[in-house]
């Protein structure tokens, strides 16, 4: 009778697990859309400048980057039900910090709790993910809490301006609070807690590791936000480069280091994760791109320019019930090589389109855009993950994450420095022309990923399937 009970209760756990990791992907996602249409309410109510809330997305990327690596090793430690309780406890109280706040101070310092709980959610829900499910379920299962994840960016902005105008902006982040507490009830019940042999936490790999990765962070900040100070940009890449040469020699002398390089000797994740780095450089800025396209070139106003991205969001939400029967028809090789064509050819034809281009013709391009782009990071995340064993999981999963969260901010940040060269730099382009060519450029970073997929055998994710 009791085994019986035990048995039903593992089922249980195996069926809602996705759920609690779903809810921390919806959660991370949302808060990373929802406060950017909220800033300029904020700036008002604290009588700051908008440009002066840049240090409240500075601050919480800059977090992310310093407490990523050390997830998996906490995981590992202190078990996976732990240590994401922790986590989404620490989002939480940093979400009602944030709520509290009277200043621009208080606000960042509330950011820095919430960035460090975010750090760990949905690495800490994914690796557990990893440790229970067979490989031959992955690819449904992170389909599933990918899923979650697009509804998040899709609901953000228009959830954020509707409680400012309506509410107030601290209600962005109140609703994190009865979210956050049904992802802790739910992992209380229901997920594992997995623990694994560790060694001595590597300090030392963790401050040459994150402060590289800060460094890093920051030039790529500075770019994105157009401000271009060489001798400072210089210096900071400069500063990462040395501090990741202590790092790679230190790794060389460590028996367990806090991110094992020696990973990318298995040729899936290696492939996957250079892939997916590339792919981004050229999609990335699509979301900055397209609606400063329309609003500064095209004279469109920003809540039709705002408009014109849902529909890539629907798209990208639409197809993923689809997804696992299209990448077992045509195996992970050719999806990722045709799929990033695809997408290259969309940013090619974006580069086209004129002011007097019809409303219709830009919903198009945006559901092919929505669909092509929801197939490639569905299949990249997961051929990244599919060569990993018990072992190698919890490494493999912390280098996914960084490289995805280093991917955003590269995406934004080549997206403007290129407009930037082609609009006022050395092209001199008039607005219509510069978008055109930028559209282009990120196109040939895009197609070019291909190549590295290609890499791929026929074979290579049938275990995944």
């Amino acid at each position: 009778m009791q085994d019986n009970k035990e048995e039903k209760k593992e089922q249980k756990a195996v069926f809602m697990l996705p759920w609690v990791t779903a809810i921390a992907m919806f959660m991370q996602s949302l808060d990373g859309t929802i406060l950017n249409t909220s800033l300029p309410s904020i700036a008002k109510n604290m009588g700051y400048s908008a440009t002066e809330m840049d240090s409240v997305i500075v601050t919480y990327t800059l977090t992310l980057a310093m407490f990523i690596p050390l997830s998996g090793w906490l995981a590992d430690k202190f078990g996976t039900r732990t240590m994401f309780m922790i986590a989404v406890f620490l989002f939480i109280m940093g979400s009602l910090f944030c709520a509290l706040s009277v200043d621009l101070n208080t606000l960042n310092m509330a950011r820095v709790l919430q960035a460090v709980g975010a750090s760990m959610m949905v690495p800490i829900a994914r690796l557990a993910i990893l440790y229970q499910y067979p490989k031959s379920e992955l690819l449904k299962t992170m389909n599933f809490i990918t899923l979650f994840g697009l509804l998040g960016m899709v609901a953000g902005p228009s959830l954020g301006g509707f409680l400012s105008d309506n509410f107030s902006w601290h209600w962005i982040f109140l609703i994190n609070i009865p979210v956050g507490l049904i992802g802790i009830s739910m992992a209380y019940r229901i997920m594992p807690n997995f623990k694994h042999a560790v060694g001595r936490f590597d300090f030392r790999g963790l401050v040459y590791f994150s402060l590289a990765l800060i460094s890093i962070t920051l030039v790529l900040e500075l770019i994105g936000s157009g401000r271009t100070h060489m001798i400072v940009i210089l210096s900071l890449l400069f500063l990462s480069g040395l501090l990741s040469l202590f790092y790679y020699i230190h790794y060389k002398r460590t028996e367990k280091p806090i991110i094992d390089l020696h990973l990318l000797n298995i040729r899936t994740l290696k492939i996957g994760l250079a892939g997916s780095l590339i792919t981004r450089l050229g999609i990335g800025g699509l979301p900055l791109l397209l609606p400063l396209m329309l609003q500064t070139s095209f004279g469109y106003s920003a809540s039709v320019s705002g408009l014109l991205l849902l529909p890539s969001a629907l798209s990208n939400v639409a197809v993923k019930p689809f997804m696992v029967s299209i990448i077992k028809f045509f195996g992970y090789r050719t999806v990722l090589i045709s799929n990033t064509i695809l997408l290259g050819i969309v940013l090619i034809v974006l580069g086209f389109v004129t002011k007097e281009t019809p409303i219709g013709y830009y919903i198009l391009l945006m559901v092919f855009y929505g669909i092509f782009t929801s197939i490639q990071m569905s299949a990249m995340n997961t051929i990244t993950l599919s060569d990993l064993d018990q072992d190698t999981a919890s490494g493999g999963n912390t280098m996914l994450v960084i490289m995805q969260q280093l991917s955003v901010s590269f995406g934004v940040s080549v997206a403007s420095l290129a407009l930037s060269l082609f609009q006022e730099g050395i092209f001199n382009l008039d607005a219509s022309k510069a978008f055109q060519y930028t559209f282009i450029a990120l196109a040939v970073f895009t197609i070019f990923s291909s190549f590295t997929f290609s890499k791929l055998s026929k074979t290579d994710g049938e275990g995944y399937m």
